[in-house]
């Protein structure tokens, strides 16, 4: 809710900053986010439609002459509608883009191999293609990196600071020393007919985690490129002659920035062709190994990738909360927020509330304006989470309910949601967030895992794979020292201290 919330009131600042509407001619962000007053929200959008922007943009205005002037009865029953559905969660929900810069990176490391699936090719023709297809499109990978250090990153050091270097290329210098090492590997490898190419790839997985920087900071390279073309003649220039020297100028800066992620993201797929045509081979074991190091580094960079927007979300809320003396990713990932009525079993009145739930604790705010202010941070492991089906028989709102209940019989509190579906979904982003801080098997064979933070890249000592991310990764034995996926808990090998 917070982070929707948030873009609706952009949207209506850029209405008035920029489009010069009236605040009475725009509406609240609730009438949005809960489908309260949706007329109003149709009215505003209609009075855009109107601007001469959009006109030169070619949108069509609405309504039209032949439009009732009174939709009202129409959008009456949005909210009852929305509070049925509970739209708000997934209207706002985050829209994956797997294939993103896909094309431009077919484009780009197209090889001319040829494809193994023509009838006639025995097994050995078709996995020669796809031994072809890996030295091929890392030669031209290669490729691609210098001609974007030296006809991008050289020339461009004269008119960007070494700042603004680092934004944009991140840490692409240190992949060009990596691809130069691992090209020269696989050359090695297909001379021998590519039988060690999947030891080529095992041992290139921990140099390869550099990828983690690179694709969690390219969002970021992005915006400060287009900042800089759009605000700096001299940069958009150069950017411009640069562009001229790479491919003739088929691609753009912003689309050979992409390739990396793109890259680095292909080889499971590349070596799980591979091994689909190796099966009477010797070293098919080793291309097994080879293929779950990639998939496992694939997901490695995704998950850092994913707590680096999970951090700039957690920075929006710590600085939109009054009073708040904690740093709030110490409380780990952030599982749901939005407005709660709560009552302490002390103080029996129900309060409007607004509710962010972590791993670790809750924070209760009262809303004050656009930030919140502080009232009482909750720590979920002193605490349970009891159902209350007596009040789900209740028809007002705000009337289904669920209990914390403190352990050693302090203070507890009750929650109201406002329809069964948001009480569910409550309840079950309780249930997770008690099962990261206690899970299950947390003490078999002896351990005492606790969810940890590790500083550097850690194995899971059960099944070798990473520990993903860049926060809260996995869990970590104090007495032995030996960190575990939440999955991995009870499989791992007895305490040694224990």
């Amino acid at each position: 809710q917070f982070l929707c919330l948030k873009n609706i009131r952009t949207f209506l600042k850029v209405c008035h900053d920029k489009f010069g509407l009236r605040n009475s001619d725009l509406f609240d962000p609730f009438d949005l986010f809960d489908v309260r007053d949706f007329g109003k929200v149709i009215s505003a959008v209609s009075r855009l439609s109107f601007h001469s922007i959009a006109q030169t943009k070619g949108i069509r205005p609405f309504p039209s002459e032949e439009t009732t002037e009174n939709d009202d009865d129409v959008y009456r029953s949005l909210e009852e509608l929305a509070d049925e559905h509970d739209l708000g969660e997934d209207i706002y929900d985050c829209v994956p883009c797997e294939d993103e810069g896909d094309d431009i990176y077919e484009d780009i490391i197209r090889v001319e191999v040829q494809q193994p699936m023509k009838m006639g090719m025995t097994e050995d023709d078709k996995r020669n293609c796809c031994l072809l297809e890996i030295q091929e499109t890392e030669a031209k990978y290669y490729k691609t990196l210098e001609d974007i250090e030296k006809n991008y990153m050289n020339p461009l050091r004269l008119v960007l600071t070494p700042q603004d270097m680092e934004a944009i290329f991140i840490n692409l210098e240190d992949l060009i020393k990596v691809h130069f090492s691992f090209l020269r590997a696989i050359d090695v490898s297909m001379m021998s007919g590519g039988s060690s190419l999947a030891k080529v790839f095992l041992e290139f997985k921990e140099r390869l985690l550099i990828y983690g920087r690179y694709c969690s900071h390219m969002e970021y390279a992005q915006n400060t490129l287009n900042h800089l073309l759009a605000n700096r003649e001299d940069v958009r220039q150069k950017v411009e002659e640069c562009t001229l020297k790479v491919q003739d100028g088929k691609f753009k800066l912003q689309d050979l920035l992409v390739v990396p992620m793109q890259r680095v993201l292909k080889y499971h797929l590349l070596l799980k062709e591979l091994l689909s045509h190796s099966s009477d081979r010797p070293e098919k074991q080793q291309l097994k190994e080879a293929l779950e190091a990639m998939q496992d580094l694939a997901m490695y960079i995704n998950e850092v990738k994913r707590d680096k927007e999970t951090l700039k979300k957690i920075s929006e809320f710590q600085s939109s909360i009054e009073n708040l003396q904690v740093k709030l990713e110490e409380f780990g990932r952030p599982k749901i927020d939005g407005e709660l009525k709560v009552r302490s079993i002390v103080n029996h009145t129900k309060q409007d509330r607004y509710l962010f739930l972590f791993d670790k604790v809750v924070i209760v705010c009262k809303r004050k304006g656009y930030n919140y202010e502080l009232k009482e941070i909750i720590e979920l492991l002193f605490h349970k989470m009891t159902d209350d089906p007596m009040n789900n028989k209740d028809i007002k709102k705000w009337s289904y309910g669920f209990y914390l209940i403190h352990l050693q019989g302090k203070q507890g509190f009750q929650f109201f949601c406002k329809t069964e579906e948001m009480k569910r979904k409550w309840m079950e982003q309780f249930e997770m967030a008690m099962s990261n801080i206690k899970p299950e098997k947390a003490n078999a064979n002896h351990h005492n895992f606790q969810m940890y933070t590790f500083e550097k890249t850690t194995n899971c000592k059960a099944c070798r794979m990473f520990l993903r991310g860049t926060f809260y990764q996995g869990y970590l034995c104090p007495k032995c020292g030996a960190g575990a996926h939440k999955e991995c808990l009870e499989i791992i090998p007895p305490c040694k201290i224990g």
